[in-house]
């Protein structure tokens, strides 16, 4: 088959309608525990500091609107799902939940990036072709739509699954079990399992295996039909008992488990849908049924996908570029689907000195940052870089000159011992933030192999 016949198959339109479905109401259950939590309060408008990101520093939380930027996320959400003003809604979707995943970088998770992905990818898609709000307001729909949009949601799930697998291959995972054995033991207090199965050695390491099999192996047992009914037990099984026993991760096995349904047949989608919306079967035979969806600009479009999922398939392997451990320096960690694979802990302090007088003396972090800003920042480099350069500011503000900032931080990795992590001769406000190795970051002079 070659590559004009490919982009001239098509697909039924349910297939694209049932994923806006599922995808824009856990949306907007999302921002409503958000929301409830207290968490818009807690992390975005009472920290006087915000951790941002390099190139991004201008995106801040907007003091009380801030609850603005939730609202109208969630209100988008709600427009997604329902099939109402689709192309505004999601382009509003995509940009205000954007926007508040960059507002702190405190609050980073894979799953933040993926929904941004996603939401991006459905602006230049017809989810609402049929099965929504806007077909009764036109009174038209489209049974049919190119194949290639509903392949390119496959394409980004089962990128994040397949680099998820292949990260999970070194040895701190493999052979030390690493970190699950941290995480897995701490659970003695679940029933029956805690204090006896999680507590054995040979527990840890089937479980790593079997999760760094299941990530590398999901997405073709999804795309193969004869496999896919036991894909789907194996995605319900494997993300519920995470969601169990990692509540931190937050949506993360929901959004996967909502996302997998797109890898049903069409005739499977259109079933559901039917019967689902077999309360409105009079409205909708007020609606006329176009057969194909005639798609604007589409080889735009097209191009356009080339380059996104171009930089989604090289972008993670950017720590190629910087030397050192990865997950000691965490160059080119982030944005690159590396899911629950270190287990960090450090303890950093700032010493500030006047560069007229020389004298010095210890910053309180909790004077500046909350605990868990305080808590991420203490073994996260450019984090450190960030509030030194924070700290060195907020001093030469305030009545001294020169200030030069030296770090004293110490970090554990994977149960490893506590070692110096910054170079504490290194006056942090003479370092660049930036995409350069950053040489102050000590050496782990302990070798993880793997990808």
């Amino acid at each position: 088959m070659n590559i004009s016949n490919y982009l001239n198959k098509k697909q039924d339109s349910s297939s694209l309608a049932i994923f806006r479905l599922g995808f824009g109401f856990l949306m907007l259950f999302s921002v409503i525990r958000i929301w409830n939590k207290g968490w818009i309060k807690e992390l975005y408008i009472d920290p006087s500091f915000h951790f941002s990101y390099y190139g991004f520093e201008w995106i801040k939380p907007i003091g009380d609107y801030t609850y603005l930027i939730f609202l109208i996320c969630a209100i988008s959400s709600l427009f997604v799902a329902i099939g109402f003003k689709y192309r505004i809604s999601i382009i509003l979707l995509f940009l205000s939940f954007t926007y508040a995943e960059l507002m702190d970088k405190t609050t980073y998770l894979n799953h933040y990036y993926l929904v941004s992905l996603i939401s991006f990818l459905m602006i230049f898609f017809p989810a609402n072709a049929s099965f929504s709000l806007d077909n009764f307001i036109k009174k038209k729909s489209y049974r049919l739509i190119p194949k290639w949009n509903v392949d390119a949601l496959k394409l980004m799930i089962c990128i994040v699954y397949f680099y998820a697998g292949i990260a999970k291959i070194n040895t701190d995972w493999l052979i030390e079990a690493q970190p699950l054995k941290i995480w897995l033991t701490s659970k003695y207090d679940l029933p029956i399992v805690g204090n006896t199965l999680f507590q054995m050695d040979w527990v840890h390491v089937f479980f790593s295996w079997a999760g760094m099999f299941y990530d590398l192996f999901i997405a073709f047992i999804l795309l193969y039909k004869k496999t896919r009914p036991f894909g789907f037990f194996l995605i319900i099984t494997f993300h519920i008992m995470t969601a169990i026993l990692f509540p931190a991760i937050g949506m993360f096995p929901y959004i996967m488990i909502t996302s997998s349904i797109i890898f049903l047949e069409p005739e499977t989608h259109k079933k559901i849908l039917d019967k689902c919306f077999s309360l409105f079967k009079k409205f909708f035979k007020k609606i006329s049924i176009i057969e194909i969806y005639n798609y604007k600009r589409a080889r735009l479009t097209q191009n356009l996908l080339i380059i996104f999922f171009t930089i989604q398939l090289i972008f993670p392997f950017r720590y190629f570029f910087y030397p050192g451990e990865l997950y000691w320096n965490e160059q080119g960690y982030r944005f690159s689907w590396r899911v629950m694979l270190i287990e960090k802990k450090g303890f950093t302090e700032f010493k500030v000195v006047d560069g007229a007088t020389s004298d010095s003396f210890y910053v309180l972090n909790e004077n500046f940052l909350t605990e868990f800003q305080e808590r991420q920042m203490s073994f996260q480099p450019d984090f450190i870089l960030e509030f030194a350069h924070h700290i060195g500011n907020y001093y030469n503000n305030n009545g001294y000159s020169d200030v030069e900032v030296y770090a004293e931080s110490y970090v554990t990795l994977n149960g490893r011992n506590s070692k110096l992590f910054i170079d504490p001769d290194v006056d942090l406000m003479k370092e660049n933030r930036g995409f350069s190795n950053k040489k102050w970051i000590t050496k782990l002079e302990d070798e993880i192999k793997g990808f």
